[in-house]
């Protein structure tokens, strides 16, 4: 048994993904599909701002495609929103403050139904969990997880949408956000009867670290897929190992 450990890669069926949006932009992606069954249910990644170097890169992501379809039969679907992303993978368009992007979310779940993945819950990390709340209220969304949420673009009527639907909330809230910590959450969330929030000691708004990481991923595995909770924390198959020096 080998250690997971950062740069742990796990095997998976892995693609690039695109979709268009109805305003006419092409969206770039990621899909990552487990290659010992059929998915069990699909994770929808929504990332960081835009503008402050978010995009499908953004490190939390990429460990849940490297290694959720491998430990929980998950497919993991990760995307660059309008204006996000590097070179072959940047998508089409700008940066919109949470207007446009709902166009992008809208191309994404349109291409999760057309592929026929299953069970879709969207994981929104900071900027994305606010277009997760403000756009990713509908069908076919099973429920949401969100990291670090600011709630700086979602309005309470999209808070008031949530509670009406019955969609599960699952909100990690790091003990030292750097926005939004876990007492002022509870307050902002408490007209959501099914939100879950979580308060994670010790993490920041960022993640760092293979034990903020373990959390997050377990935290997404529990609502998405419970019966592969807890996750292991060694592999005895193949294995890469991934470095950008």
């Amino acid at each position: 048994m080998t250690p997971i450990t950062a740069g742990s890669v796990l095997p998976a069926h892995r693609e690039d993904w695109r979709a268009t949006t109805a305003d006419g932009l092409t969206l770039h992606g990621d899909l990552a599909l487990p290659e010992w069954t059929d998915p069990v249910g699909t994770c929808v990644c929504v990332h960081p701002l835009t503008t402050h170097g978010g995009s499908m890169e953004s490190h939390v992501f990429r460990k849940m495609s490297w290694r959720l379809p491998a430990l929980a039969g998950l497919a993991v679907l990760r995307f660059n929103l309008r204006g996000a992303g590097e070179g072959e993978r940047r998508s089409d368009g700008a940066f919109d403050e949470c207007r446009a992007e709902g166009l992008d979310l809208g191309a994404v779940l349109a291409d999760v139904v057309a592929r026929g993945l299953p069970d879709p819950w969207l994981v929104g990390w900071s900027f994305g969990s606010d277009v997760v709340l403000r756009y990713g209220d509908r069908a076919p969304v099973a429920g949401a997880v969100l990291l670090s949420p600011p709630l700086r673009y979602t309005r309470p009527s999209d808070l008031a949408g949530w509670a009406a639907s019955g969609r599960p909330l699952t909100v990690l809230v790091p003990e030292h956000d750097d926005y939004l910590r876990p007492s002022e959450a509870r307050r902002r969330f408490a007209g959501v009867p099914q939100a879950d929030v979580v308060a994670v000691p010790g993490a920041g708004h960022l993640w760092v670290g293979e034990r903020s990481v373990q959390i997050v991923l377990n935290g997404i595995v529990a609502a998405v897929a419970p019966a592969a909770c807890p996750l292991p924390t060694e592999w005895s198959g193949p294995m890469e190992r991934w470095s950008d020096l």
